[in-house]
């Protein structure tokens, strides 16, 4: 063989192993992206580079698959579901209060799941493997959350957080914890008892 053709051979092979490595790293981009859906559009957003936030997905890939989930009994999700049912009962009367309910409610049914549930941030991170969907609405619950512990929640961002922790709490449980309505709330206005959706 010339040395041309030995050139020529070297350079296909390089670019034929370079056509494999990119479609590699195309592929597993393709499935971090299906895996964790939003979630990976925030991941890229928040560090230095889409390689950097890659890491991080796959490094909550490699922590989530330590964990030692398991899925509830029958028995759990009912009493779940019950739970649930009865603290969108007490909005009405008791919004700020049934808002940290709420949370203290999704937080032990992320336990029960196995998950941790010391820093809200590791939290997430745990979470977003299998349930990145929803993390959206745990995070706008938890700010408002803070908001009303601040005292600067209104009554109608406390019925949102917990549409926002019902989100979540659904999908932990795997089904829906009650009927498809949102909590009702008093109307302010009215006389009578007469609530409004």
């Amino acid at each position: 063989m010339s040395p041309t053709q030995v050139i020529v051979v070297v350079l296909v092979v390089l670019v034929v192993a370079a056509l494999v490595a990119v479609a590699v790293v195309a592929g597993r981009r393709r499935a971090l992206k299906r895996r964790f859906g939003p979630e990976y559009d925030r991941a890229v957003a928040e560090q230095d580079s889409r390689t950097a936030a890659e890491r991080e997905l796959r490094d909550r890939e490699r922590r989530h698959a330590e964990l030692e989930l398991t899925p509830l009994a029958p028995e759990a999700r009912a009493r779940y579901a019950a739970a649930w049912e009865e603290l969108q009962v007490r909005f009405v009367d008791s919004p700020g209060e049934t808002v940290g309910d709420a949370d203290e409610l999704v937080s032990r049914l992320i336990a029960e799941r196995g998950y941790p549930t010391g820093d809200f941030s590791d939290q997430i991170a745990h979470l977003s493997v299998e349930h990145a969907r929803t993390l959206t609405h745990y995070r706008d619950a938890h700010e408002i959350r803070l908001r009303n512990e601040r005292g600067e929640a209104s009554t109608e961002e406390l019925r949102q957080a917990l549409v926002h922790y019902r989100a979540l709490f659904a999908d932990l449980l795997g089904e829906e914890p009650v009927g498809h309505r949102p909590p009702e709330q008093r109307h302010p206005d009215s006389p009578h008892d007469v609530t409004t959706r």
